[in-house]
């Protein structure tokens, strides 16, 4: 292509906080023999006075670490301590383009963004420091039909949320936006007080706040060491002496694997090089008497914002394009790399520079004065580490901030409130640390980087699966028997089949806003389990073991429930202080104070910690050991399921034998292992667990049994419409962190009688005498081809009641289901209420639930009927 832009200098400067204005204090390196901990006068050290003890040492000086030491100060901890090896900024701060946008399509994101904007509204007037806050607002722009799907698709999941947004026309896109070639645009996503911030006048205003409210922050401090003590404590060394903390926190950014290093941990994150482009002044731009919004072009795949009088583009790079700063992950950042930038390559972005000068004509004619290459940090999914990390007491993160300024300030104040209340104040799970394990290793994590880099604007589809690094070790037993059978989903790891292809089949994975190929696969599955019996892996399942002196004291503490007797199983939920729900989990006493564990794929090791941090604190002499990847699971469901077992056993499998929620130890035919444990479940009928090496032969022994009976696969999506049909809740949707029980209507297994004062049991007696305010509620409801997904919106007359948490069609009864919170004074039975949907608004009534009974519920009742005649 011609060189259409005028570049008169692109050299990259070192610092972009000169062209703001902005003074730069030269890093001074102190060697740690140059004061020894034991003569020092600590009056001296660095400036102030050395604290030796801390209630919290916040480890990294960039926004978000500052932003947690703001927080908690002002939340009223006495002993915040904050670490930063040079200088405040120093990092991915300082070169950030520092946008600030409402928007997210996650849940509880949202309220992320939400608390960071309305944090910086009014940082200036508290701390008296200027943060160069611009709120223009801006725009995602759609150019194609499934954009607009798409930004319909997110409405629906605003409107429950404060989030101003809006769904705004062509012609209104221009009037914000004069500047832009109309051509294509078909819809924008407007937010109004979106807009940017400067990272280095934020992370500064931040700090001034923190020491106003009593944190002390040093630097330059370096942290050469980190010890963990036997009461949970820590000591932190550093060339100034050692501070024993309560706990600390890992916010250092692009040297998080460092830090994470130093107690054994290998946190997936990996610095990504991103580039945006700074132009001179554009005349058009300076002849503007507002200052434009910024805008998102989701095909070109890039941001552009004004900058004075000229203009600041960000393009994120196609996975082929994009660079890794991989040598950091095998080598180690480099010790004196803070705010050095790295070589730009405008040629590699050209792409969306030509695509982004389409949009914004202007930019034809723009010089350009500045290229910034910098470090960000990325996760294998693009999401922070955000939380206590299992495996190390009182550690926790804050790291791998994609988008660091904008969610600095939620997250400063999500992580406060759950250092200091001892809970999380709402459910972040998908930031947990501990989504990830011992399966992330280097080559996923970078494939899987890169992949997300690029994948930062592509079309955000329901039932998203991304495909790179798949599959890593974590492949079931049955894995190579079924990969080419079935569509493969992602779950911590796992391989889990999503649903199964046959012949005449539209195979392969098709997104789709609406009902696409699966949905017929997934109803034929359905009426297989409904009628005959199918066969599904549930290997991804967490699986733990406990056992111990200490065992069922334990489990009486952590869980609303009873414990089951030996040979039994129920299922039993661990409660947050407050009461709301932390974890749903099926627990087996297998022998005398022996239990089996069983929780979802994606809160194995959010439980574990869980556990863990209570055996610590109590005293319990127990033996907990995560046992998920010993053991391979199958399912065995439908009517004719006890017919297929009984072929390959001896063991009596009757009703009469073999009890709804029993669990035994049985020997099977051909299987050369010593024991398997079944258990049945009623819903997904029989579980059998078993050694991952014995796995596929018991998968084909069951499969030849049950030739008769017309035994197939089925998969996760036949399982979740089943679930719904029969009315059962589901973890991380209708119950998680923001609810309770109570009102998610599991009254059935919380014991407020039982003795034991389990976590939760004040609170919860506390919320049922002063009553519930909202009850989740069961919809049916009347749509065409578009199902609710959850986190749909819900209206009555105008105005929005409440929201959907997880929803599906019911091949049954052959309509769309889906659950939600609702005010109590619309729960009754027939009221009827509308349902946001891609831009429509369809019409749900309550139900009475379910709407399918269980399977042992039918077997009961077909044997009263019987007995009645």
């Amino acid at each position: 292509m011609s060189r259409i832009f005028n570049i008169i200098n692109v050299q990259v400067r070192r610092d972009l906080a000169l062209r703001r204005g902005i003074a730069r204090l030269p890093i001074r390196t102190i060697s740690s023999t140059s004061r020894k901990n034991n003569d020092r006068d600590a009056s001296t050290v660095l400036g102030k006075r050395w604290k030796d003890t801390a209630d919290t040492v916040i480890i990294g000086g960039g926004c978000v670490g500052v932003s947690l030491a703001y927080h908690l100060a002002k939340g009223g901890m006495k002993d915040v301590v904050l670490l930063e090896k040079s200088e405040l900024t120093a990092g991915s701060t300082w070169h950030a383009a520092g946008l600030t946008a409402y928007y997210h399509p996650g849940i509880n994101l949202k309220k992320v963004h939400y608390n960071s904007i309305k944090l910086y509204e009014t940082l200036e007037e508290e701390t008296g420091q200027a943060v160069g806050f611009h709120q223009p607002g801006s725009i995602r722009i759609a150019s194609t039909a499934v954009r607009v799907d798409e930004l319909k698709y997110q409405m629906a999941r605003a409107h429950w949320h404060p989030t101003p947004q809006f769904l705004i026309t062509p012609e209104r896109v221009q009037e914000l936006f004069p500047l832009l070639n109309m051509d294509k645009v078909l819809a924008g996503l407007y937010n109004p007080g979106d807009g940017h911030i400067d990272p280095y006048s934020l992370t500064m205003a931040l700090a001034a706040g923190a020491r106003m409210y009593g944190a002390q922050i040093y630097n330059p401090a370096p942290v050469t060491g980190l010890t963990p003590t036997s009461e949970g404590t820590w000591d932190v060394q550093t060339p100034h002496g050692t501070i024993r903390a309560k706990r600390i926190v890992n916010a250092t950014g692009f040297w998080a694997r460092e830090v994470g290093n130093l107690i054994g941990f290998q946190h997936p994150t990996i610095p990504v090089h991103h580039q945006y482009v700074v132009t001179a002044t554009v005349p058009e731009v300076k002849a503007l008497k507002t200052e434009l919004p910024v805008i998102r072009d989701l095909e070109g795949s890039y941001y552009l914002r004004q900058e004075r009088d000229g203009l600041l583009f960000g393009p994120y790079e196609k996975m082929e394009k994009m660079v890794l700063q991989d040598s950091w992950v095998r080598d180690g950042v480099p010790p004196g790399f803070g705010k050095e930038l790295f070589e730009s390559d405008l040629d590699r972005i050209m792409d969306h520079v030509e695509m982004a000068m389409e949009m914004v004509p202007v930019l034809k004619t723009a010089d350009i004065i500045n290229i910034v290459s910098g470090p960000i940090t990325y996760t294998p999914d693009l999401l922070p580490m955000v939380g206590p990390h299992q495996g190390a007491s009182n550690y926790w993160t804050a790291i791998g901030f994609g988008y660091g300024v904008i969610h600095a300030g939620g997250i400063g104040k999500f992580l406060s409130d759950w250092i200091i209340s001892g809970e999380p104040p709402y459910d972040l799970i998908e930031c947990d640390p501990n989504r990830y394990g011992r399966w992330t290793d280097v080559p996923y994590m970078c494939a899987k980087a890169r992949e997300s880099y690029g994948y930062n604007n592509v079309v955000g589809f329901p039932k998203e699966e991304r495909f790179a690094g798949r599959p890593t070790y974590r492949t079931s037993g049955v894995y190579n028997l079924l990969k080419d059978k079935a569509s493969m989903g992602f779950h911590s790891g796992w391989e889990q089949p999503h649903w199964f292809c046959k012949d005449g089949d539209d195979a392969g994975y098709k997104p789709s806003f609406r009902r696409t190929n699966w949905f017929g696969p997934v109803g034929r599955e359905c009426k297989l389990v409904m009628e005959k019996v199918g066969v599904i892996d549930l290997t991804p399942f967490g699986k733990f073991t406990v056992k111990g002196r200490d065992s069922q004291k334990l489990l009486d503490r952590l869980f609303a429930n009873t414990m089951p007797k030996v040979g039994l199983t129920n299922i039993s939920h661990m409660l947050t202080p407050s009461g709301h729900v932390y974890a749903e989990v099926t627990i087996t006493q297998s022998a005398p104070g022996e239990f089996m564990l069983i929780t979802g794929s994606g809160s194995e090791l959010h439980d574990l910690r869980w556990m863990e941090k209570e055996i610590m604190e109590g005293g319990y002499e127990v033996d907990i050991k995560n046992v998920t990847e010993d053991f391979g699971v199958l399912g065995v469901a439908g009517p004719s399921a006890r017919k297929v077992l009984q072929k390959i056993t001896d063991e009596d499998l009757s009703d009469a034998g073999f009890k709804f929620l029993h669990c035994k130890t049985i020997k099977l035919a051909g299987i050369p292992t010593q024991a398997i444990r079944i258990s049945y479940t009623g819903e997904l009928g029989w579980e059998l667990y078993m050694e991952q090496k014995d796995m596929a032969a018991l998968y084909q022994a069951i499969m030849a049994a049950g030739q008769e009976e017309g035994i197939d696969n089925f998969g996760t999506y036949a399982m979740n419409s089943m679930r719904l049909e029969k009315g059962f809740r589901g973890w991380g949707a209708e119950m998680n962190c923001d609810t309770n029980p109570l009102e998610a209507g599991l009254e059935y297994f919380i014991k407020l009688n039982k003795p034991a004062d389990f976590i939760g049991k004040a609170a919860l007696q506390e919320v049922k005498a002063q009553g519930l305010k909202r009850k989740l509620s069961y919809l049916t409801m009347d749509t065409d081809n578009v199902d609710p997904e959850g986190n749909e919106t819900i209206w009555l007359n105008g105005k929005v009641v409440g929201n959907t948490t997880s929803g599906a069609y019911s091949y049954s009864t052959q309509q769309s289901l889906a659950f939600a919170y609702l005010p109590v004074e619309l729960c009754s039975v027939g009221q009827k209420v509308e349902v946001e949907m891609l831009g429509r608004k369809y019409a749900a009534m309550v139900v009475q639930e379910p709407l399918v009974l269980t399977e042992p519920t039918r077997t009961r009742l077909q044997k009263k009927s019987k007995s009645k005649a």
